[in-house]
């Protein structure tokens, strides 16, 4: 039977009803995309958008004066780029016409001081650069003086909004809403709104995300470079597990230096002593005050630390140092992943073994891919070439991870910038394989066969898998 007239109006009122209010809330989203287009191209026309610091004055503050490590250590999350906060404001006419000329030079309250674009915080400000170009350096004339908006003034100027980053976060927050309603109200396709809204985020946070997380392993870096008291007690525990009369030495794959004592990833189904508390798997703990060698001064690799080469590849989720043995690298080391991350990896590897093992020949290959070199130490001796010793006739070759595994000083690096090719993979057996010169090589690359094979990504963690361990690199 035939559905009646009336019967197919109420039936087809019904979705057209449904369709109004997602039709309003389109609408709605496309003014509110338009007036924010607006609002954007008159920002784009008066001049580009910069970050800065407004300083408070000290009645505002509990009577404490504002400094320029407190502004980068709040805004930078780091003291030390007060340097950079004050080489983007040297010689900036403020509006009581001072300007900011030494970096200890005193902060005046209602300062405008520009920030770097990696600033963020609740005292981050957003401002419209109107100086029309008038940066300069401090040679040449002021850069322009800062002002509020309602100041009068804007030629040659920086204009603040009274708009701050937690309101533009609040807009894309509503943004982001606005989408989520009209796909709820659609019944439609969800999850995939969802989906991509929640990768349009990620995206957005990304670039943030990495530059502090650089900031973070720049600051490893050179705290490694300073940091000798971890390598010092790393060599003093490996020599607490080496060889006694009453039992042989204790492989040591990994140390890990803390105020709280020492980890340290052993082959040993038994504890090494009493002091030792077997944590799982392969790691032991020993806390500072249960014994040991008592601390020393003196070189960072002590003379009788036999054939170990301890080097840090990084620091753990609590930001402490954490050790691998390169003697027990028999062969080759292949990083994989992030192309410059995997670079840093190596090139730290290599600042470490000029600390604590100076001298040290290094030979560099270049690879297939056309990878930057990394830049040898000074305390590395550099080799143009390395000649591989005449094979062995008794020996077979089975390749750099086809053999089995030994123990062996470091006698030399050898170093390839990249995927090695056919003849650096030659070399690289030549000097690193069964039957060679006993060299260590240390690949960025993809290096198929190696002993030891790491794996690293863009945000700048390394995985260690035989252990296993995630670290973060230095930079």
């Amino acid at each position: 039977m035939s559905d009646s007239p009336g019967a197919k109006a109420g039936s087809g009122a019904r979705p057209a009803t449904a369709r109004r209010p997602l039709q309003a809330l389109i609408g709605l989203l496309i003014v509110c995309l338009a007036g924010l287009g607006v609002a954007a191209a008159a920002a784009a026309a008066d001049g580009d958008l910069v970050k800065v610091f407004v300083v408070r004055d000290p009645a505002q503050t509990g009577g404490t004066p504002v400094t320029l490590p407190e502004i980068a250590k709040a805004t930078l999350g780091d003291e030390s780029r007060a340097g950079d906060i004050f080489a983007l404001n040297r010689g900036l006419v403020q509006k009581d016409g001072s300007s900011l000329d030494s970096p200890d030079e005193s902060l005046h309250s209602g300062w405008i001081l520009r920030l770097p674009e990696d600033a963020s915080g609740p005292d981050v400000q957003l401002a419209r650069d109107t100086s029309g170009g008038a940066a300069t350096g401090s040679g040449d004339q002021p850069r322009g003086t800062t002002a509020p908006t309602d100041s009068g003034s804007s030629t040659g100027q920086t204009t603040v909004f009274a708009i701050p980053l937690a309101s533009a976060v609040a807009v894309a927050a509503a943004f982001v809403l606005a989408l989520v309603t009209v796909a709820i109200v659609s019944r439609r396709g969800i999850r995939s709104w969802a989906a991509a809204v929640g990768r349009a985020v990620r995206r957005l946070g990304d670039p943030a995300r990495r530059r502090r997380r650089l900031a973070v392993r720049r600051s490893t870096g050179l705290r490694f470079a300073t940091d000798t008291d971890s390598v010092r007690r790393a060599y003093e525990t490996l020599g607490d597990l080496a060889a006694t009369p009453r039992r042989p030495a204790l492989p040591v794959h990994a140390l890990r230096v803390d105020d709280t004592g020492v980890t340290a990833w052993l082959d040993a189904p038994d504890a090494p002593d009493d002091s030792w508390t077997h944590v799982e798997g392969p790691r032991w703990q020993r806390a500072a005050s249960a014994g040991g060698r008592p601390a020393r001064p003196g070189a960072a690799a002590p003379s009788d630390s036999g054939e170990a080469l301890l080097v840090r590849v990084g620091t753990d989720q609590d930001d402490c140092p954490v050790f691998v043995d390169l003697s027990r690298l028999d062969g080759v080391l292949s990083v994989t992943g992030n192309a410059a991350v995997a670079r840093d990896v190596v090139q730290n590897l290599l600042a470490e073994v000029s600390r604590n093992r100076p001298g040290t020949p290094v030979s560099v290959l270049g690879g297939a891919d056309g990878s930057p070199p990394p830049v040898v130490p000074s305390g590395l001796s550099p080799l143009t070439r390395v000649e591989p010793p005449a094979a062995k006739a008794d020996t077979v070759a089975t390749g750099t991870v086809s053999s089995p595994a030994h123990r062996h000083p470091v006698v030399g690096l050898v170093v390839v910038a990249g995927t090695p090719g056919p003849r650096e993979t030659a070399e690289l057996e030549a000097l690193c394989g069964q039957g060679g010169a006993g060299w260590t090589g240390l690949v960025y690359g993809d290096a198929t066969g190696a002993h030891w094979q790491w794996h690293v990504d863009d945000e700048g963690w390394v995985t260690v898998p035989v252990l296993p361990l995630r670290l973060t690199v230095p930079a």
